[in-house]
């Protein structure tokens, strides 16, 4: 959907008047898994992707409690696309009673 999505993002969009918030389960404690090993080559893409993000300002550094291990996943045009592992977040997350369609 290259009419949709742009290549680039520009930047941070426009801050919003909805305050968005994830609701835990009681006595939930923070979680920090250990990071993923990774090849020398996805610990280059790694600082990379890292860097380009911090430019950007899409990311800060974090002195967080919380933190969940990143992974690569190949695309089909050879990069690689960097995602994170929420599942140890998403066990102790409160589901919404109405999801989006």
């Amino acid at each position: 959907f290259p009419d949709v999505f742009p290549d680039e993002l520009p930047g941070i969009p426009p801050v919003r008047e909805v305050e968005f918030n994830i609701e835990l389960i009681l006595g939930a404690e923070p979680i920090s898994k250990a990071p993923y090993r990774m090849a020398p080559i996805e610990l280059k893409e790694l600082k990379d992707q890292l860097q380009e993000l911090l430019e950007q300002g899409f990311i800060r550094p974090s002195v967080s409690l919380w933190g969940a291990p990143v992974l690569f996943v190949k695309k089909k045009d050879g990069s690689m696309r960097l995602c994170i592992d929420y599942r140890k977040l998403n066990k102790i997350t409160i589901r919404n009673r109405y999801p989006l369609p």
